[in-house]
């Protein structure tokens, strides 16, 4: 019986083009033709990936081993057997040629995610994006991501807490509805906050009660007598501090006061609607303080549907000095809270808990009044 023989499937030959023969091979050089790139498109094929760089190609051009590679990007404790020139060195190499440590590969070895959360109470609120750059900036310097919600509630937090996603949670100004338990080994650290909230935790301030002392004294000092004042309805214990700060100072310099709240989470529309209220009034104060920038620029819209004049009519300071107070026409007179400061030493707090480092308690973060257009003399 004849033993069975492999048979070559063979394509019918194809038309060749003119002036080739038929024993002529494609031309590979320039990849496929467009008719097969059209067909591949139509196939739904696409050009394979390029291949992603390794830690053995970050070694090759930093001029180390892939061990020292290892090292650097495989925690901060670890990290401090090597120099800093040499981590330094291994940090560019990895930035030039976009190469990122694997995740899931740290987290097995370490235990930990690499990411945190940042917990604002709204992220369209300025002041909280240049609070986000500050963490980002430092964070990065201690190889951490950042991850950031809003509409976040105490059960929320603790969900967050427990779930493994994170390895340490950063809680910015929050509402006193927002705070609830955390787990004893979580690790935390809260920002503009009231530093008795927990006492086992870090606390990051800022010293808003020193900002908004001085926009009402420099207000006193331009002869205004009755000011206006536009503050928030919600219970975060910022709030409530530069709410006290405002009541001693006018009282200590016995100045009138007309007060409004306002919602800052509904933003602008809610502070041009409450600022109309208070500008209309017949008394109207001749000057107003409002608890942030937003609330300041609806002022100025209001104070424009009314036919008044900023500053000629009725002077107005704000506060965060978040990028559009400089913006506005005049530009805004405001308490300038660091937000980037605040958020660079609150990811550094954390940082330092991740690596089991004991945390020194940090100063208030000071606060200044920038001087612009929108303040004039009664």
């Amino acid at each position: 019986m004849p033993s069975e023989q492999p048979v070559e499937l063979q394509s019918e030959p194809s038309a060749q083009p003119s002036g080739s023969s038929p024993n002529s091979s494609p031309d590979l050089s320039s990849g496929s033709s467009p008719e097969s790139s059209s067909a591949e498109s139509e196939l739904g094929t696409w050009p394979a990936p390029v291949r992603r760089p390794t830690g053995r190609d970050v070694a090759r051009l930093a001029g180390v081993s892939q061990a020292t590679v290892s090292l650097v990007f495989s925690g901060a404790e670890a990290g401090r057997r090597v120099s800093e020139a040499t981590r330094q060195r291994v940090r560019e190499a990895a930035r030039s040629l976009g190469y990122r440590p694997q995740a899931a590969g740290r987290q097995l070895r370490l235990g930990r995610s690499g990411m945190i959360l940042l917990a604002v109470p709204n992220l369209q609120g300025p002041f909280f994006g240049r609070v986000l750059d500050g963490v980002h900036q430092e964070a990065g310097r201690n190889g951490l991501a950042v991850v950031v919600s809003s509409g976040w509630g105490s059960a929320t937090l603790a969900e967050a807490a427990t779930a493994g996603r994170f390895d340490g949670l950063l809680i910015c100004s929050p509402d006193d509805s927002q705070l609830g338990e955390l787990p004893a080994d979580t690790s935390a650290v809260f920002l503009d906050a009231d530093p008795g909230t927990d006492r086992t935790r870090p606390t990051v301030e800022l010293d808003v009660a020193g900002g908004m002392r001085a926009a009402v004294e420099h207000l006193a000092a331009l002869g205004h007598r009755r000011i206006g004042r536009l503050r928030s309805t919600h219970s975060a214990y910022t709030f409530r501090v530069r709410q006290a700060a405002f009541e001693r100072a006018v009282r200590e310099l016995g100045l009138d006061v007309v007060e409004l709240g306002v919602s800052l989470n509904e933003g602008h529309r809610a502070a041009r609607t409450v600022a109309d209220r208070l500008l209309a009034r017949s008394d109207r104060p001749r000057a107003v303080i409002c608890d942030d920038d937003v609330v300041a620029s609806g002022v100025y819209q209001a104070a424009a549907e009314l036919g008044l004049r900023v500053p000629e009519d009725v002077s107005v300071v704000g506060m965060d000095n978040v990028p559009v107070a400089a913006l506005l026409a005049p530009p805004l007179t405001t308490v300038d809270l660091p937000g980037e400061e605040l958020g660079r030493a609150g990811a550094a707090a954390l940082a330092g808990l991740l690596r089991g480092e004991r945390v020194e308690p940090v100063a208030p973060l000071a606060t200044s009044l920038v001087l612009r257009a929108s303040t004039a003399s009664a």
